[in-house]
């Protein structure tokens, strides 16, 4: 089926009532999305769906739907699941449910290493040609002779390692940033160098093995000059952010988990660092991590909940509303961030058939009843943004429609 888009123009402004489907058919159906803009879909490349092991949480299928709503048509889901995909029978499980009830593109990331534990290599060369690349995430390969190790055969394999990066001696039982409110309400702080120590070593690593390798959800302003150096020096090396570390700072935190994820939301000092690794190239691409928990297990306080905020179907709009119309980047930079660099770096399919298509002057207020996914916490509760999914298209096929 074809799908004529009546009122809607191309971001890059090359055409109006754009047509999306099947060139070959005269099965037209028209969407009149008058004064809609068009975009490609989003793509990101750090998402949580939980299936299987943790249904009640998220599922690939409502995980996938969150995602259209939120533009996307193509998701890397994190490995911490159960059984997690650390050989081609476990990852198959997943596989399976891919084909079953995804909405859109879902590529599996397969473990480093058995069981996430960081002691013995997973079955990489059996999962390499099903997965986008292997991650531990969750958690840091602590063992610089068993990550080099890990390195060198993703290297053998043209893979990459996208790693989530933590030294687990330095957490201290932390759970929010170590900083002024921290200090003020007598929590325990997760420290800078827990994150932009690692980096510094994967670094060295990666300089040593020469392989592909994407640093998960910086939030520093250290890992953001360590990646300037290692991207000056000619390292293959990427990094992405999430949109709460770009708005928010420490001090926006309230006494509720909607505001609690690993790493944490940081300093102004922090945040104003990402902002200029955007700008300047340093960070590649906006990724959510969206990582969503039942309400029982965000209620339980700052200390006690778990890590973890949903965002897919907030991502664009925030980051429209704070950084695109207060003129700190472009639409075309935000596109850039959020579709086109993802996409090439994880060497999927640019297609002219995946678009989104937004009524960027909607403004309205976030409100996660609203939400396609399981999860309900968000930091940005409450907050009015512009920017409003009103369809979107995977290879050519309607996934989401706003009802109007």
């Amino acid at each position: 089926m074809n799908y004529l888009l009546k009122g809607v123009k191309l971001w890059d402004e090359s055409e109006k009532n754009p047509v999306v489907g099947e060139k070959n058919t005269t099965d037209v159906t028209v969407l009149n999305l008058g004064g809609c803009v068009a975009f490609p879909a989003f793509c990101d490349v750090h998402v949580h769906f939980r299936e299987p092991g943790f249904e009640y949480k998220e599922t690939i299928e409502s995980g996938s739907l969150a995602a259209a709503r939120g533009g996307y048509t193509d998701v890397c889901t994190m490995p911490n699941l159960n059984p997690c995909p650390d050989s081609l029978s476990t990852l198959n499980i997943q596989l399976k449910k891919i084909d079953q009830t995804a909405h859109i593109k879902v590529h599996p990331y397969g473990t480093i290493t058995e069981g996430q534990q960081g002691k013995i290599l997973s079955d990489m060369e059996d999962m390499a040609q099903f997965v986008c690349g292997f991650s531990d995430d969750g958690r840091g390969v602590q063992s610089d002779e068993l990550m080099e190790k890990a390195m060198k055969k993703a290297k053998s394999l043209g893979k990459m390692i996208v790693a989530h990066c933590e030294v687990n001696g330095l957490l201290r039982g932390g759970y929010i940033h170590d900083g002024e409110y921290a200090r003020i309400h007598g929590h325990r702080g997760i420290c800078r160098e827990s994150e932009w120590q690692q980096i510094a070593r994967d670094i060295e690593l990666v300089k040593k093995t020469g392989v592909s390798y994407h640093v998960c959800h910086i939030s520093t302003a250290e890992s953001v000059d360590i990646i300037r150096k290692a991207k000056a020096e000619g390292v293959d090396i990427t990094c992405e952010t999430a949109p709460h570390y770009l708005i928010l700072t420490d001090m926006d935190i309230e006494e509720d988990a909607r505001f609690k994820m690993n790493p944490p939301i940081r300093s102004e000092r922090d945040r104003a660092a990402l902002i200029e690794g955007l700008v300047d190239g340093t960070i590649d691409m906006i990724a959510t991590d969206h990582a969503p928990h039942s309400a029982d297990e965000k209620g339980r306080g700052l200390e006690k909940s778990l890590m973890g905020v949903v965002g897919l179907e907030t991502a664009f709009a925030t980051m429209y509303t704070h950084l695109v119309r207060k003129g700190v980047i472009t639409l075309d930079k935000l596109i850039e961030v959020m579709a086109i660099n993802p996409r090439k770096r994880f060497g999927f399919e640019i297609n002219k058939n995946d678009l989104t298509v937004f009524d960027l002057n909607c403004e309205y207020e976030i409100n996660p009843d609203d939400f396609k996914s399981n999860g309900k916490s968000s930091p940005f509760t409450g907050t009015k943004v512009f920017g409003k999914c009103m369809a979107t298209f995977c290879d050519g096929k309607l996934v989401w429609r706003e009802d109007t």
